[in-house]
């Protein structure tokens, strides 16, 4: 016998699986929508506590590809109320005021940013002019905009003096073959590269321009005429200039390359004498660099590492004064690809790297002093770390370069743990119970 299925049964069946299907279709159609808001980017939280350190985490800045200046650049007015920054959309500079929180346009770009002024609140910057390099002063409180000079040659102006009178920097003689597609460099500067971000082929790059020995001038500016003069000339690599914030003249600069393969940090007075060298290796594969100028102007701190296989690293100084040196031992805790010094010089902080992914803070513990017979011997301490952000999130191609606000209750940093760049500051002292995230 045949059943037959009267009409009624096969129109509830139809609506059933019409039923189904709409239902299955808006559950892939919410699932398919909670990948995407899942995988949007979506703008960092503006502050939070740690929950790995307990201390307070805050978002500076509103650009996406906002950043600080280079760790040992100087980037705050002289008052150390305001800080500047860069946004990489339009290479232009951006001032932060930290007594509000609030960031203003300073200088429209495209620019090449120096640094900040320690005389008066004037950011330095190049422009590109006529295939020319001209450098170029504003004020950052009264937006008054001065020209100051045209760099000679084809190469970077690294650092403005103490007083504000010279800017120096270095050139390479003739028509210098491209690095990474930047002529007589070793770093890249392409638009498929994030300009902020390390070249994964950078020690390739930089051991091709040590090799190259390149015809160089390091020279100053007057910035008041726009004269030029050489200080030295040379087939080394010179690299990273920085003028004394204290000495205005007095300049520290540095042998570039394969940090192994050169006696890297010297210092040289701005009319060509006493060009001298910091440190001098002892030992094969003895690596010393990342240099910065202490608060006061008398001390050149760097990181010192012996041999891989000995595992000894130091936090090091010279007194460019005395001779008398100190090194601070740290261990892997403290490990970081640059370390800063607060203004009181009481205390240490670093970016940390891909092994030890934290920004931290270093309080040194100093050996006590027992009078030993000798003379001319180093200082030592080490260090007692603590932990102030958790970095796991973050790229380390993109270096974080840690520096103290000038009341040190801020680390400030930048970071791309939420995908884009921002300028993050940490809080040094831990958040009390109850604050808000």
């Amino acid at each position: 016998m045949i059943a037959i299925k009267s009409p009624f049964c096969v129109r509830a069946r139809t609506v059933r699986v019409i039923l189904s299907l709409l239902a299955a279709s808006f559950l892939f159609v919410r699932a398919n929508a909670q990948d995407t808001a899942a995988a949007s980017p979506q703008s960092p939280p503006k502050s939070w506590i740690d929950p790995d350190t307990g201390h307070r985490v805050i978002r500076l800045t509103d650009d996406p590809g906002s950043a600080t200046l280079y760790f040992n650049d100087c980037d705050e007015t002289p008052d150390g109320q305001e800080v500047i920054f860069t946004t990489t959309a339009d290479r232009s500079a951006r001032i932060l005021d930290l007594r509000t929180g609030q960031t203003r346009l300073v200088v429209q770009g495209p620019m090449k940013t120096i640094c900040m002024g320690r005389k008066t609140p004037s950011v330095f910057y190049v422009r590109m002019e006529n295939d020319a390099q001209v450098l170029y002063s504003t004020n950052v409180d009264s937006g008054v905009t001065r020209r100051l000079a045209v760099l000679p040659g084809k190469g970077a102006l690294y650092t403005v003096n103490a007083d504000e009178t010279l800017a120096a920097g270095t050139y390479v003689t003739g028509n210098p073959p491209t690095f990474g597609g930047r002529a007589g460099f070793g770093f890249p500067d392409s638009p498929q590269v994030d300009p902020l971000e390390q070249d994964p082929k950078k020690g390739t790059l930089m051991q091709d321009r040590f090799d190259a020995h390149l015809p160089i001038v390091l020279y100053t500016v007057d910035l008041s005429t726009g004269q030029s003069k050489t200080l030295q000339t040379s087939t080394d690599w010179l690299n990273h200039l920085q003028f004394s914030p204290s000495d205005p003249s007095l300049l520290m600069y540095c042998h570039e390359g394969p940090w192994q393969l050169v006696d890297r940090i010297w210092t040289i007075r701005t009319d060509g004498s006493h060009n001298q060298i910091v440190h001098k290796r002892t030992m094969e594969m003895e690596i010393a660099g990342h240099e910065w100028w202490g608060p006061g102007g008398e001390t050149v701190w760097y990181q010192l590492h012996f041999p891989p296989a000995l595992r000894i690293n130091f936090m090091a100084c010279e007194d460019v004064n005395t001779g008398a040196r100190t090194w601070i031992s740290y261990g892997p805790d403290a490990a970081s690809i640059h370390h800063n010094i607060s203004p009181d010089g009481t205390l240490f902080c670093g970016d940390g790297d891909n092994t030890n992914p934290w920004i931290i803070l270093c309080r040194p513990v100093f050996t006590p002093d027992r009078k030993t017979f000798g003379s001319n011997l180093i200082k030592t301490g080490t260090v007692k770390v603590e932990r102030l952000a958790n970095m796991s999130k973050h790229n380390y191609a993109l270096e974080p370069n840690p520096i103290f606000t000038r009341d040190q209750k801020l680390v400030i940093f930048r970071s791309n743990m939420f995908g884009a760049t921002y300028v993050f500051g940490v809080e040094v002292a831990k958040a009390g119970p109850g604050g808000v995230q």
